[in-house]
Order: structure tokens, then sequence, then C-alpha cells
């Protein structure tokens, strides 16, 4: 009998032991287990670095709080629509949503996403392991909020940079551009240089990927589609219509293919071998490092945007993740669990070496980090040049909820001058007339 009875309290304390073990040891983690274990959130997001070093934390986070995860992946123009028209019939579909910062304005008075303050004030539902503070301010304030509100957590803070091919410029005694006359020159002295070579790699695909592009290099050139003191229409200026010019003429240089160019299209080319420089955002550069997707990962070095006649402006975007209005309670918590796990300190190098953006101040001068993303001093290089936009008193994404229409309008009539289909002068004086009527409405 006192055997059975010993056995009986070894039992029990196993037990007892075995529950103790399945616990986290974060009281955060147990929390969200006991009240959202269960829970499955639906993520819209599109296909980038930071979307897949998120994923690859997904078993983890499952393990930890018992939220499953599903996700619907698109393209990132029909990620914006698919949004807009999710909210607009209340589906209640989707629970995190990937949030681009070109789209912040035009979601902030449609409502698409609720503002994350009350979430991150919320003691029981933020931990102090997570310290949002130590996200840049750069990054927090102009990738994740608007007008003051925290509509997303930054997962990805770039700007944009230039990658070229350091054995071809050794090879043909070239430096990397300083100013855009220079970038121009070497894309056309490249440009059939060798068998299947092309000059530069950019996006040009029509509407705002074309925008996206050409605004890389449209404010150091002169060029603006809006005034940002009267938000008045500017896409027939000689500044704005020289630097679409510029543009063309570059684009001129690249694959015959590029009028379909997203981001996607672009990098791939580079990271194919096919161009000898790629211009775009600081962000998908672990894709070109990757040398089990990029054939020049060994090849590769990175120099800040060149300077224009207008001056030395850079770009300052990125990806958040934000929270559907119209999720439930429950199911808008568990996505904010998600945030956190995704987005906190306490993860934050598993997710920057798992290939995400350093968007955190205590990474930035990580040894640790630095041999993953070896561009980063060149990068802060570039977020001074995006700094000196600002000191202009604009920000490269115009901050007005019309923004966005106008970009697609200047992008659309953009690549119809790419193809040949109008004069830059009719192509600008046409997309005035139709972004004067957006704006006047």
């Amino acid at each position: 009998m006192l055997k059975r009875v010993g056995l009986l309290v070894v039992f029990a304390i196993s037990v007892a032991g075995l529950m103790f073990a399945q616990a986290s040891g974060d009281p955060w983690s147990d929390y969200v287990k006991s009240q959202y274990g269960g829970t499955t959130i639906t993520i819209a997001g599109t296909g980038h670095t930071s979307t897949d070093a998120i994923r690859a934390m997904e078993k983890e986070f499952t393990n930890a709080t018992g939220i499953k995860v599903r996700w619907d992946i698109m393209e990132e123009g029909l990620l914006r629509q698919k949004l807009l028209m999710e909210h607009q019939s209340k589906t209640g579909t989707y629970d995190v949503l990937m949030i681009d910062a070109f789209n912040l304005a035009e979601y902030s008075p449609s409502g698409v996403a609720i503002s994350l303050r009350p979430l991150i004030d919320n003691k029981k539902l933020t931990p102090d392991w997570y310290d949002y503070t130590d996200i840049s301010s750069a990054f927090r304030n102009g990738v994740g909020a608007y007008n003051g509100t925290i509509y997303g957590i930054p997962i990805d803070g770039e700007t944009r940079f230039l990658g070229y091919r350091k054995d071809l410029f050794a090879k043909y005694g070239k430096q990397p551009p300083k100013t855009l006359d220079e970038m121009l020159q070497l894309a056309k002295f490249f440009n059939g240089k060798e068998p299947g070579l092309y000059g530069i790699a950019m996006r040009a695909q029509r509407g705002i990927h074309f925008a996206s592009g050409w605004m890389t290099l449209m404010y150091s050139l002169g060029g603006e589609f809006l005034d940002q003191k009267t938000w008045k229409p500017t896409c027939n200026t000689p500044g704005t219509i020289y630097s679409l010019k510029y543009y063309i003429d570059l684009l001129k240089n690249a694959p015959p293919d590029v009028g379909v160019y997203t981001h996607e299209e672009a990098i791939s080319a580079f990271m194919a071998g096919k161009t000898a420089m790629w211009l775009d955002a600081t962000a998908i550069a672990p894709w070109i490092l990757d040398k089990t997707k990029s054939k020049v990962a060994d090849k590769v070095a990175f120099a800040p945007p060149p300077a224009g006649p207008a001056g030395n402006f850079a770009a300052l975007a990125g990806w958040s993740l934000g929270i559907s209005s119209d999720s439930s309670k429950k199911q808008q918590e568990a996505a904010w669990a998600f945030i956190v796990w995704m987005t906190g300190k306490k993860n934050a190098k598993t997710y920057v070496l798992g290939g995400g953006t350093p968007v955190r101040q205590s990474l930035l001068n990580d040894p640790d980090v630095l041999k993953v993303h070896p561009y980063l001093p060149v990068m802060l290089e570039a977020l001074v040049d995006a700094d000196n936009l600002v000191k202009t008193g604009r920000t490269w994404i115009p901050a007005n909820p019309k923004a966005i229409k106008v970009l697609e309008i200047g992008g659309d009539f953009g690549s119809r001058v790419l193809a040949g289909e109008l004069s830059a002068e009719d192509a600008m004086n046409q997309a005035q007339k139709q972004c004067e009527a957006i704006m006047n409405e």
C-alpha cells in the first residue's frame, strides 16, 4: 500500500513537473495561450524578405501561444485593392494586415486598420520585453504612423540604394556613380557590353510600380507629383517632365521586358546576372546576398543613391503589420499577440538573422547582424539623404489621402511614354488634368 501511495506521489509530482515544463516560463506567453490558444488568425500579405523571415518564426509562435496562422499572399497592388474592398464589404476575412507606407494616407480616413496605441499601452497584451520605443523613430513615424496615429508596427523600414556588380566595374575600370548623370552613362556603357548584359534594373510596371521607380530619382531631378504645401498637382512642371525623360532614358538600358517589372522582377533580373546595376529598396537586398537565390551574391557592392541637380534625396518607405478594423475583438487581440511576437525586441535578432529588415536601434551595430546585412552602413548613409528631403518640408510619399491615386495616374502615363505611345510633355499634360480633377473632388 505504501509502495502504491509512493508511486502515486511520484506520478503526481511528474505530472506537475510536466505541466510546469510545458509552460513557457514567460507570463505573457502563458496568458496569451490561456486566452487565445486554438484561435486561428488570417494574414493578408505580399511576397517580401520580411514575409519570409516572419514565416520562419511562425511554428515557434504557435507552440508558445497556441494561436494558428493562415496566410493569403498576393501581389502588392492587388493587396491594396483587396484590403479596401474587404473593408468596404465588412467581411472580416483578415485579422493582420501587411501595410505599405504608400497606402497609409488612403487607409487612414477609410478606417481599414485600427489605432494600435491602446494595445501598445495594454500591459497584459504587451510585455516589457516588447520595447516599442527601440524601433527607429524614422520608421515608427514614417512607415507605421499617419497624422500621429499608429496604424502599423514596422517590419521593414527602407530607403533605396544602388547595387552594382563590383566584378564588372573592376573589369572595366569603373567606379560607382556619385551623380545621376554618371549613373546614366554607366547604364549606357554596360548595356550590351557583354552577351545578355543590360545596364540597370528598376521598377517600371504600369501604374504605381512605375511611379515608385520614378520617384526614386524624381526629387533629386527637381520633380514631384504634388506641391506638398498647396496640394496642387505638379505633373507638367519642367522639373517633373525632365525627371520623366531621364527615367525613360535610363530604362532604355534595362532588359526589354522592364515595362512589366515590379520590385520582384527587377531584383530577379539583377540576381540572375542580367544587369550591371540595380536601384531599389534596401529591405530586399538580402535576396541579392543569398547564395541560394542569387548568382551574383559574392559579386555585389552597394552605394548611396547618386545625387541629382536638385539635391541628394532618398526614399523613406517600408511595410508594417496592422490590424483590421473589421476583425472581432478577440481576433484583434490574437492578431496583436502575433505582431508582438514577430516585432518585439525579444525576437528581433532572430527575425533579422532570418532575413528580416533591421528596424530597431539596438540592432544597427550588432556584429552578428552586420554579418548578415553588411550593407547597413550604406543604408544609414542613404537615410541621411532621406532626411534631406524631410528638411525641405516634404515626405517621399506625399502625406495626402488622394496621393496614391495621383501616383497611379502619373505612373500610368509614365509607362505610356516608355511604350512610345506619348511624348513626355503630352503625357504629363494629360496627367496634370486628371490629377487636378482628383485633387479638386
